[in-house]
């Protein structure tokens, strides 16, 4: 597990592709984190986490690329995880397959069914 452990308000519920997924009960959402040492992209690890939370197949949800350019999310999170020291935290959060999700730079991604995220174009 990359960055920060899950904290103690989180209740591991499941497994997303050898990636333990957690439940914060106060808040409504799903945590899991990307592993530094892994090689899966963090748009992987999003679809299949998400996938596990709905409950359905992968191939069953919108495509990621409907939402946000796989591609240059995995090379931000690279970016982020890179050697160079990074200057404050960064996130970026949308929304995919109904859910609010967010990435943020030490590999938390957090996804909540129950409500989109806010965003330019969202009403």
């Amino acid at each position: 597990m990359a960055g920060t452990d899950p904290r103690e308000t989180l209740t591991p519920i499941g497994t997303a592709t050898d990636r333990t997924i957690y439940y914060d009960e106060d808040r409504g959402t799903y945590h899991t984190w990307c592993d530094d040492d892994a090689y899966e992209p963090v748009s992987t690890a999003l679809l299949m986490t998400v996938s596990s939370v709905l409950g359905v197949e992968p191939d069953d949800l919108e495509a990621l690329s409907e939402c946000i350019e796989p591609d240059a999310l995995n090379a931000l999170f690279v970016h982020w995880r890179g050697d160079e020291p990074r200057v404050g935290d960064g996130s970026i959060s949308f929304t995919f397959s109904k859910c609010a999700v967010t990435v943020r730079s030490d590999g938390e991604v957090v996804i909540d069914p129950t409500r989109r995220a806010t965003s330019v174009g969202d009403a």
